[in-house]
């Protein structure tokens, strides 16, 4: 197949590439700037420049492809309404450019946090908890499936951890920092759910490759980690205390540390046959990945 990836050049961009380009398939990704197709050059793609905004450049790259991973994102939480709002404009020319062409367009989402148990892949985002900002894109995705697109939606949890990340683990240290305590939220049993970059690119892989319209998948593979945990090891490993804390303190990033989320991925691996197999979010974490 030939590819189109829109943020070919990130953390999931880049290792989605090499597993695509492994598994003998051309990809094509969408750079800004020369750094991001220096990147996606070294992974073994090739490049289009253009950025989120272009949307005709976008929209050609999608007719050209034999399918689409859209990847691009920001985790810039002031431009959230901005960010969605431009996705949701391209949406609606992609609709047009690809209806009854039966290509894959697979887009990048968040599992949702749903009260009492952990979320499973047929629970709808409704808006509500830390993901639910882009619940009108998913949705927007899921429904190109109605114009005979094999849209779908891979779900990831709140880290994609491995050395190198910047995400999440690694923002909360940096809070952590700041505050002068390893902090979680009262008893720290909420949790996260949690995936080894290593292993999404393949789950990716196998929805573009093969996976129904409207699927909607978890790259989970640990459904829930306490956060008090994620806390004594980044205390073990900086010094701080681990420490319960006041949610407001850490502002909009509060509710993602507080926040009970864990996330089921079975009836994906039970579909795709995917089974994740790197280190866990723990193991990175004791290895200094972020504390370093």
């Amino acid at each position: 197949m030939q590819v189109f990836i829109t943020g070919a050049s990130g953390w999931i961009g880049t290792a989605l590439t090499k597993e695509l380009v492994t598994a003998g398939h051309n990809v094509v990704g969408l750079a800004r700037s020369d750094s991001s197709a220096e990147k996606i050059i070294a992974a073994g793609g090739s490049v289009v420049r253009g950025d989120m905004s272009d949307h005709d450049v976008i929209v050609e790259q999608a007719k050209q492809a034999d399918a689409v991973a859209h990847l691009a994102f920001t985790l810039d939480f002031s431009k959230f309404g901005e960010t969605v709002e431009n996705e949701l404009r391209l949406l609606t020319k992609v609709a047009a450019a690809l209806e009854g062409s039966g290509k894959a367009f697979f887009a990048a989402s968040g599992t949702p946090m749903v009260a009492g148990r952990a979320a499973q892949e047929s629970d709808v985002m409704d808006g509500s908890g830390p993901a639910g900002a882009r619940a009108a894109t998913a949705k927007a995705v899921l429904a190109l499936a109605e114009r005979g697109i094999r849209s779908g939606l891979v779900r990831l949890p709140r880290t994609v951890h491995a050395e190198g990340d910047h995400g999440l683990i690694a923002m909360l240290v940096g809070f952590d920092r700041q505050l002068g305590v390893a902090a979680y939220v009262g008893d720290g049993q909420n949790r996260w759910p949690a995936v080894h970059r290593g292993d999404v690119g393949p789950l990716f892989r196998l929805a573009l490759e093969k996976a129904p319209a409207g699927s909607v998948l978890h790259a989970v593979a640990e459904e829930g980690v306490p956060m008090r945990q994620v806390a004594e090891v980044i205390a073990a490993k900086t010094g701080l205390p681990a420490t319960s804390v006041d949610p407001a303190r850490m502002g909009p990033f509060g509710e993602l540390v507080g926040g009970d989320q864990p996330a089921s991925s079975a009836a994906t691996r039970e579909l795709l046959g995917w089974e994740p197999t790197g280190p866990t979010l723990l193991e990175d974490l004791e290895a200094g990945y972020y504390t370093s």
